[in-house]
């Protein structure tokens, strides 16, 4: 019996020692380690690729987009539609799992794809009121949209729903329409947007992209001189 409760004893012993030394290794010092190695070597992924303004102020991820839209004109209406401020270029739609129905206490961040069929009927009314909306806010007095010019991610959503990006294509679509807003040389604002035009990644990967709202803070910098 003694050896039975000294056996056991032991056994108790060195699976706490086993527990504790786990738990400093696992637990502690390899988090740190990993979150050292990441703060040193990759910082700004480390804290969520925040992008600031000039002033400094934190303004967003390079990693999700946002909306530029006005305010609303009844806050208290739900049902009402968001109408883009087009002093600013525009990011894809966002066209996802909806707004947050679950818990209606917070405005919850939702991502996911429609997962509708190229053929779905409610798809392509979407598309087509999209692709009409875009004809229309991007025309200006002196320059017209031709809706063949309007590239794809115009009128559809990316599968997250929270792309950043914007093509090229996409972007110098809206170049007439931002600069008169904004009461801008239409050359001004072609530079801006080739400054911020990304390529394909190692040169093979990916298309080419442009962060909408790193161009949308040059834009702000630009105008306030």
């Amino acid at each position: 019996m003694n050896n039975s409760v000294t056996s056991s004893l032991r056994l108790l012993g060195a699976g706490l020692r086993a527990l504790l030394v786990l738990t400093v290794l696992c637990g502690v010092l390899y988090p740190l380690a990993v979150t050292g190695i990441a703060q040193a070597a990759f910082n700004g992924n480390a804290n969520g690729s925040e992008i600031k303004d000039k002033d400094g102020q934190v303004v967003g991820s390079a990693l999700i987009g946002q909306s530029y839209n006005l305010p609303k004109q009844n806050p208290d209406d739900p049902e009402e539609a968001a109408r883009p401020d087009l002093m600013w270029f525009q990011p894809r739609l966002s066209k996802g799992l909806g707004s947050n129905s679950i818990n209606t206490q917070y405005s919850l961040l939702l991502s996911g794809a429609s997962n509708k069929a190229a053929d779905n009927q409610d798809l392509l009314t979407w598309v087509t009121q999209a692709k009409d909306a875009v004809v229309a806010d991007n025309s200006t007095a002196s320059h017209r949209i031709s809706p063949k010019d309007v590239p794809a991610d115009a009128v559809t959503s990316s599968g997250s729903g929270l792309d950043p990006h914007i093509s090229p294509e996409y972007a110098a679509l809206q170049i007439h329409r931002v600069a008169e807003r904004n009461g801008l040389g239409v050359q001004q604002v072609e530079k801006l947007v080739a400054d911020r035009t990304t390529g394909r990644t190692l040169g093979f990967m990916g298309e080419p992209r442009v962060n909408v709202l790193e161009l949308n803070i040059a834009l702000k910098a630009l105008t306030k001189g």
